[in-house]
């Protein structure tokens, strides 16, 4: 059997041929061993494909989605410098346009609903690129042709109206002439919180929602000239642009933040269809590790004949790499139809129209990694080989196989560096980022080996547990956990892993949503008012109690940016702190006293009392403060409508953002602020639906600017973003389950050898066909059982860290839904041990000794 003295080529000819004969009756059942690999190359290569399409089509559509070359926008309305240039440019033949986005409330007359709204008031021309469909078509053009509308049709169904009703925003009306069909850049999401509504730039100032404190964003859209490059004109006037603090955009930017938002929901579902892959690749090495059992008859043969130990592992070694490549292909057509679904699954958070194909990179790479996986996983029990001794062709227990120690057996020891070191190195391929890939082979490594442990401890406790007194179909089935050739450990990790996954991910999401219900409950609160003018407080306020309603809260809000910190400009303290931070606008209010959403955590409030010497106090959210730099006794100095307010930090606070009520990142000493120029929002609790519908309709009938916030709809609004969310996720953590399964199926399929030798024995004793049966209940059910409950308790665990050290919020297990989950898994591993076991009961004493 000694390789002649030819080619390599002919060497490895040999070999395969006799890998191909090795294979001949074990085919089927090596397939099936394989599949598992296929589940998880079929993620990665449903998510990388999809991801290279979606990129690719915001790389086409990134011009439509701006709607133009270049926008400028701002927070504020443009100071004279930013129009002068402008209108230089306009005048210097480039296209320019004008768009406003700002939320507030619409009324329809005819049916007396209300709704919160998201504006966008467009001037002619814009968009310059993209196409917006309207339903009837063609309604677009006329939108710049009078008080026209074009509304979301949610909105219509939600305020009971039809195309050409009319529709109140602020004391002007427009007339719907159509709903908006497809509009580049929406995203499904984006109008949970409220309908879109656009309207001409021309009729904005005729709806007078734009008064003080309003919040709106002021867009400038420019369509330039082929010779002009957007980068180059940003970049001329960048200082200015900056002190102006005006944002400049450009197709690039929009193409650049979209496609790395696409690449971070790739990654991080790629890294669920990573775990999958490793899972399935576990599972093979058991499998294969089985199959080698049964062969050792064959391993040993060949041996006599004159193979080496390096042979007989090349053997088995092509055979695992050309079953790799087999599962492998199989799952890139599997992944290339999941492809076809993830638009279903994915859409609402797509901004373009997605044109679904195969891409050659992740069909090629998918292959890889599918075949570089199997053969990894599959090295260890394939160098096992080695030890079979030429003699155990007539005597399996004449040269016992016994383990050599790790550290003596440096191929092992190579194998296992390279299984870690090519784990480690797919994880940060799949995150992007070293330390994401090292923490993400940590956490999977860490709870792989808890698994493992629970599956020794089980195998040790089932040895110890079993009483006389019991059944002996339960002791048999008990027993079976610990027998040669057992598939505790596969199983244990199979299902356990795929529990840990989906019920991880469905703890966090039942523990944030029920964060969100708490949070709702504590602020009481459920219908808010805001935006009232100083000279509408009192009036808005007798208008609600006259509805037999005490408001609760009324907050004086006033908007300012930071002037500069401790005699440094802003502009210059943000290019060593956090620059957002440093120039953004606040909204912020003044009082003497903490509310419940609050908590003081470092310094003195204020001092009680009439004192007006000194700086007054601010007290700043004690992450802003850490964004900002600032520590307490630094002093920031605040522009208030062109009135610098000076003052020092003199206390943190910590703030529970997910209660629905107004928090602020700033608070004030009160007479910093009290003759400041402010508006008011209001807050009130009106648990009647059609009383809270009746307050919000007259506040905009008398007070067209004022716009309400029904916070149960808000709360309802983020819920269904979290379930949308949630679903996506779930989806690809159902693959870990997928393959938990196939998994199930093949170490079934790969100890049915074992198991119908015990069968005969146990029928050849006496037992019936219905008590072998019933002994694979108790053995199925007890598998089940444990790996549902190791995967669910360290879910728990999971569960908890997350939302300790990433939400900071608190976590409590839910019983029932995690009882539904183990239930199922049990259910499922029965199920599947009954069906692959059909044979094993079914067979006769002597058929099943002919076989074996």
């Amino acid at each position: 059997m000694s390789a002649p003295n030819g080619s390599a080529r002919s060497a490895l000819r040999t070999l395969a041929s006799l890998a191909w004969r090795d294979t001949r009756t074990a085919r089927r059942r090596l397939l099936l061993y394989i599949s598992s690999i296929s589940v998880g190359v079929a993620a990665l290569v449903a998510i990388d494909s999809y991801g290279s399409n979606v990129t690719r089509s915001i790389r086409l559509q990134s011009r439509a989605l701006l709607g133009a070359d270049l926008s400028l926008s701002s927070r504020q309305r443009f100071p004279a410098g930013a129009d002068s240039l402008v209108d230089s440019l306009h005048a210097a033949g480039i296209e320019v346009s004008h768009a406003v986005t700002f939320a507030s409330m619409t009324f329809v007359p005819g049916t007396q609903g209300t709704r919160l709204v998201q504006v966008r008031a467009l001037g002619v021309g814009a968009p310059f690129y993209g196409k917006i469909e309207t339903d009837p078509a063609g309604r677009w053009p006329l939108l710049q042709q009078g008080r026209n509308a074009l509304v979301d049709p949610s909105l219509l169904i939600a305020l009971d109206a039809h195309v050409g009703d009319s529709l109140a925003l602020g004391y002007a009306r427009f007339a719907i002439i159509g709903t908006l069909k497809n509009v580049p850049g929406d995203v499904g999401v984006a109008s949970a919180l409220g309908p879109r509504v656009y309207i001409p730039e021309q009729h904005l100032e005729e709806t007078h929602l734009l008064g003080f404190g309003s919040r709106a964003e002021y867009e400038v859209l420019l369509k330039l000239p082929p010779t002009v490059d957007p980068a180059k004109l940003v970049s001329a006037h960048k200082d200015a642009f900056e002190q102006w603090r005006v944002r400049a955009r450009t197709v690039q930017d929009t193409e650049r933040s979209l496609t790395e938002g696409m690449e971070r929901l790739e990654r991080f579902l790629g890294v669920v269809g990573l775990v999958a892959l490793l899972l399935g690749g576990i599972g093979v090495a058991s499998a294969i590790y089985s199959y080698i059992r049964e062969r050792i008859d064959s391993v040993a043969v060949l041996r006599c004949m004159g193979a080496t130990a390096g042979q007989v592992v090349g053997v088995y070694l092509i055979e695992s790499i050309a079953l790799g490549l087999i599962g492998a292909t199989l799952g890139v057509a599997l992944g290339l139809g999941v492809q076809l679904i993830l638009p279903l699954v994915l859409g609402d958070f797509i901004p373009v129209d997605v044109s679904v194909r195969p891409e050659p990179l992740a069909i090629v790479s998918g292959l890889a990694t599918g075949v570089i996986a199997s053969a990894l996983f599959t090295l260890i029990p394939v160098l096992s080989v080695r030890r079979v001794a030429p003699l155990q062709v007539l005597r399996r227990d004449a040269t016992p196989a016994a383990r050599p120690s790790l550290f003596g057996d440096w191929a092992r020891i190579a194998v296992i560096i390279a299984l870690a070191a090519g784990t480690v190195a797919l994880a940060i391929a799949r995150t992007g980022r070293v330390r994401d890939g090292l923490g993400m082979s940590t956490g999977v490594a860490i709870a792989l080996a808890a698994l493992a442990l629970s599956a020794t401890g089980i195998t040790w406790v089932a040895r110890r547990v079993t009483r006389r007194g019991w059944p002996f179909v339960v002791r048999q089935g008990i027993a079976n956990l610990f027998r040669p050739a057992n598939q505790t450990r596969t199983v244990v990790l199979a299902l356990g892993f795929g529990a840990f996954l989906v019920s991880t991910l469905y703890l966090v999401e039942h523990n944030l949503l029920r964060q969100l219900a708490l949070s709702s409950v504590a602020s009481q609160a459920n219908l808010a008012l805001f935006d009232i003018q100083q000279d509408q407080e009192a009036r808005v306020d007798s208008l609600v109690r006259d509805a037999k309603v005490t408001p609760m809260r009324v907050e004086p809000i006033v908007p300012m940016r930071i002037a500069s910190i401790n005699h440094t400009p802003a502009y210059e303290w943000g290019k060593t702190h956090t620059q957002w931070a440093a120039r953004r606008e606040y909204r912020s209010s003044f009082r003497d006293t903490l509310v419940a959403s609050e908590k003081l955590v470092g310094g003195k409030w204020f001092p009680g009392g009439a004192d007006t010497t000194g700086i007054p106090g601010i007290s700043v959210e004690r992450d802003l403060a850490n964004e900002l730099g600032i520590i307490l006794g630094d002093t920031v100095v605040w522009d208030v409508q062109g009135v610098l307010v000076p003052t020092r930090l003199t206390s943190l606070r910590q703030v529970s953002w997910a209660r629905f009520e107004p928090n602020f990142f700033v608070l004030f000493e009160p007479r910093a602020l009290r003759d400041a120029p402010k508006t008011y929002v209001m807050l009130a609790r009106v648990p009647d639906d059609a009383l809270r519908a009746r307050i919000q309709r007259r506040v905009v009938e008398q007070f067209p600017n004022v716009s309400s916030l029904d916070l149960t709809a808000i709360q309802n609004a983020v819920e269904r973003i979290l379930s949308r969310i949630s679903l996506a996720i779930r989806f690809m953590a159902l693959f870990s389950v997928a393959t938990g399964i196939l998994v199930l199926v093949s170490a079934i399929a790969a100890s049915r050898r074992q198991r119908l030798r015990e069968g005969v024995l146990l029928k050849t004793l006496g037992a019936t066909r219905a008590q072998v049966g019933r002994i694979m209940v108790a053995e199925y059910a007890v598998l089940g059982t444990l790996g549902a409950l190791a995967g669910i308790l360290l879910s728990v665990g999971g569960a908890w860290a997350v939302m300790h050290y990433i939400f900071e919020g608190p976590f409590v297990p839910t019983v029932l839904p995690l009882a539904t989950l183990a239930a199922g898994l049990v259910a499922i591993t029965v199920a599947v041990g009954l069906s692959g076991s059909r044979d094993v009961f079914a067979a006769t004493p002597m058929a099943a000794l002919q076989e074996s």
